[in-house]
């Protein structure tokens, strides 16, 4: 196929496609929602934000209508559809296109659930395209509707950054979410180690993997949009930026940190398997060392000699059990004393 031909690419996560538009300036807000490009005014004035939201990536013509009416390039497009994109900033001559990534964690399967966000940036507008409706973006509405803050007298740049900013936000109650989870196998691993204990281990730094090859070049995008080459963002927009880019600074310094956690619990989780298996040659060696005198004396009154001791006396059996017993008991009492016998190690 040739360069910006739209083919959706990657799982459908919905049935049909939503459209969600906001315009507002400082004095007024109109919400308008529809499943056609058709239904809605999508034309930007002078003094107006337009923030269109469209969940649904599976439907070519109607990713092919936005195209037009925003005049967006193909390649845009083609990325948009592209469900499976690394985080990525690219500059046109009339807009900036982001991708980044949205995540959730299940904790009953140990599993990050990932989906791709991609921002078209005007300079009176803002496009939003998700696979799903997540309800991520729902407290930029809010802030909207309320008008809270300088969301509604800043212009599409400021927005934005607030959506940028919801999305690193998220990033953390993934990482705090995935830190319980490690926080809890670190503790069950120090009292009784199992297998499904070294399968949550692998699952969980697989997912982190995943955080990271999201994250890390998610930060030189918001290092680019810091420095404003193209002229998108005011100068106060900027300085809200760094503080993006600097939580990201921190989240991946987290994620390092719990990435080195994980692996010291792989760590533990052999020493403590390794540990475990000392234990119990241990216990096999006391017990059998405590019938090995046994063994030897039954061996030697085992022995077919005519004149042997004990053997023609009438309490001879009685003596050899007593002597067998005598020194397992003195045996027994010696690993006691060095703690060789516990209850940990039965």
């Amino acid at each position: 196929m040739p360069p910006g031909s739209l083919i959706h690419l990657g799982e459908v996560k919905t049935k049909h496609s939503e459209l969600t538009l906001f315009r507002y300036d400082a004095q007024q807000l109109s919400e308008s929602n529809a499943t056609s490009l058709a239904t809605l005014d999508t034309k930007t004035r002078d003094g107006e934000v337009l923030w269109l939201n469209v969940y649904g990536l599976h439907d070519p013509e109607l990713m092919r209508h936005i195209g037009e009416a925003f005049h967006l390039h193909p390649l845009v497009m083609e990325d948009i559809l592209n469900t499976d994109q690394r985080p990525k900033l690219d500059v046109y001559d009339n807009h900036l296109f982001v991708v980044t990534r949205f995540f959730s964690y299940d904790k009953q399967s140990v599993q990050i659930e990932s989906e791709q966000v991609s921002i078209v940036l005007g300079h009176n507008f803002v496009l939003t395209f998700q696979e799903r409706p997540t309800g991520s973006f729902d407290p930029v509405r809010e802030r909207l509707r309320a008008n809270k803050g300088h969301i509604r007298s800043s212009d599409a740049g400021y927005l934005a950054y607030t959506l940028l900013d919801v999305i690193v936000d998220r990033y953390f109650i993934v990482l705090e979410q995935i830190g319980d989870d490690c926080d809890y196998l670190e503790e069950s691993l120090l009292y009784r180690p199992g297998e499904h204990m070294l399968q949550n281990i692998h699952k969980l730094k697989r997912e982190t993997m995943e955080l990271r090859r999201a994250v890390w070049p998610l930060r030189e995008v918001i290092n680019s949009l810091v420095r404003n080459e193209s002229g998108y963002f005011q100068h106060d927009t900027v300085l809200y930026l760094r503080d993006v880019y600097d939580h990201t600074v921190h989240f991946i310094e987290s994620l390092e940190a719990l990435r080195d956690l994980l692996a010291g619990m792989l760590d533990i989780y052999l020493s403590s398997i390794s540990n475990r298996v000392n234990m119990e040659v241990r216990a096999l060696t006391v017990v059998a060392m405590l019938f090995m005198p046994a063994t030897l004396i039954a061996g030697i009154f085992g022995m077919n000699f005519v004149h042997m001791p004990w053997l023609e006396h009438r309490d001879g059996f009685w003596f050899a059990i007593a002597l067998m017993g005598g020194i397992g008991s003195f045996m027994a009492l010696i690993f006691w004393r060095r703690q060789w016998l516990s209850r940990r190690l039965f």
